[in-house]
């Protein structure tokens, strides 16, 4: 199963100290993560910040080195809509923890997988 990070998804970690790939291995076994070009000029705009923020995203930056980056295609939209129509077109679920995205991705009957309790995660389906 292919799984497309968001940037918020890679900040888990920094932020709930959450092994995210380990948590994604005990709840969906097999998968392959992958994470949007877009998604990784995003994060290297966060990480110049300071504080937790700035601190969370350049932690995510390195977690990011261990997910596929893909080109999404996608010229035009926000990096929230370019993951929506690259999920849709592709196959995948999406981990987030943005809740308009989530909203948005399960309208459109796309698998979510997001933290519960701040502490592990869950996938979320409609």
């Amino acid at each position: 199963m292919n799984v497309l990070l968001d940037a918020n998804a890679l900040m888990i970690p920094s932020q709930f100290r959450v092994d995210l790939f380990t948590e994604l291995t005990n709840l969906i076994g097999t998968y392959e993560p992958f994470i949007l070009t877009e998604v990784l000029h995003e994060l290297r705009g966060l990480s110049r910040g300071k504080g937790k923020a700035g601190s969370a995203a350049r932690g995510a930056l390195l977690l990011a080195e261990r997910c596929r980056e893909v080109e999404s295609g996608y010229a035009e939209g926000t990096v929230d809509e370019k993951i929506i129509r690259y999920a849709r077109e592709h196959g995948c679920m999406v981990l987030t923890n943005d809740r308009k995205l989530r909203q948005e991705l399960l309208s459109l009957e796309i698998p979510v997988i997001t933290l519960k309790q701040r502490k592990r995660l869950d996938l979320l389906r409609r």
